[in-house]
């Protein structure tokens, strides 16, 4: 489905020619075109790929979706692929957008996700000094949209990390929910690195060295993009190492309130097994007992029971058994 389509020159719109009319209107004008697609059909991208000459191979790519972010050339023209995330109700939803960049014109193609990019557009508009920079420009807007999209993601899961060590020493605590949802973290974790280390291996390629003609001239804006990726990778890391050693600790807990179970029944076991061996010395049945026809015998009998009993009490009690 086509969102938008437009043609740029001097950094301001000046015709929106649809799919059709692409080629038409860039032999017509000079500047670029921009031209925005979510969830495109077949019979779209081969009118793309007719009308603007895209490599079949990327073309094929972007019609199949489910791609690892990368970054390709095709002489003068550019394709990447970039992972979109966003909440869904069993964790993150991983999107995908697929970019055609070329001298005259950049095709966003976007796949199974809400994220749109009309902000993007409404601030490039804005700002047509630096849309005269060319389709680059854009691709560099497109670009910082999707990696700032990740930084409420990691934050998402930092603060729920931070809420999760604040009350994994509460008594009580339901120690194998702490460990679901430390693994749920984990998974999410797992998809956002997904998403940001192969984008970094794209971003490096767009600054320093040698740079795709389209590119050359943004160079400093790419840098910029590389550095926003270090940070979340770095906030990625070092969350994944909290929760392992977060997951370390609640195992560790489980195994001192285990002991502590088994202490209190030791204790109690031992408590019951006095009492039940002095029950068991007075209760056997001879003729000849030192108590047995003694009137203070039975009396006597349940005070050591007791006396036994509490003495044994006060003694776990003090060593933290009970």
């Amino acid at each position: 489905m086509l969102i938008n389509s437009a043609l740029y020159d001097d950094g301001r719109v000046v015709a929106e020619p649809g799919l059709e009319g692409v080629s038409e209107a860039l032999e017509r004008q000079s500047g670029f075109v921009w031209i925005a697609l979510r969830d495109p059909t077949d019979e779209e991208l081969n009118l793309l790929q007719r009308e603007l000459n895209l490599p079949p191979l990327a073309v094929e790519d972007a019609r199949k979706g489910h791609q690892r972010p990368k970054l390709e050339e095709y002489g003068e023209i550019l394709f990447a692929a970039m992972h979109l995330l966003e909440p869904g109700p069993d964790g993150l939803q991983i999107g995908e957008v697929h970019v055609f960049v070329g001298p005259r014109f950049i095709v966003s193609v976007r796949h199974n996700s809400q994220q749109g990019f009309l902000g993007v557009r409404g601030r490039a508009e804005r700002e047509p000094h630096l849309l005269r920079q060319g389709p680059g420009f854009v691709f560099y807007a497109l670009m910082d949209a999707v990696v700032d999209r990740y930084f409420p993601l990691i934050d998402e899961v930092e603060a729920e990390l931070e809420q999760l060590e604040e009350t994994m020493f509460q008594p009580h605590q339901d120690r194998q929910a702490v460990v679901q949802r430390l693994f749920a973290l984990k998974q999410r974790l797992g998809t956002q690195r997904h998403a940001v280390t192969p984008l970094l291996e794209v971003t490096s390629k767009l600054h320093g060295g040698r740079v795709p003609v389209v590119c050359e001239a943004l160079q400093d804006y790419f840098r910029d993009v590389y550095d926003h990726l270090l940070r979340i990778q770095a906030s990625i890391d070092a969350a994944r190492e909290t929760i392992i050693a977060a997951t370390q600790v609640n195992l560790t807990l489980v195994t001192i309130d285990e002991s502590l179970v088994t202490k209190r029944l030791a204790a109690w076991a031992a408590i019951f097994a006095a009492s039940t061996a002095l029950a068991g010395i007075w209760g056997m049945n001879f003729e000849r007992m030192p108590e047995l026809k003694w009137a203070f015998g039975y009396p006597m009998a349940l005070g050591a029971i007791v006396l036994v009993s509490g003495a044994l009490y006060w003694r776990f009690k003090r060593a933290g058994w009970l």
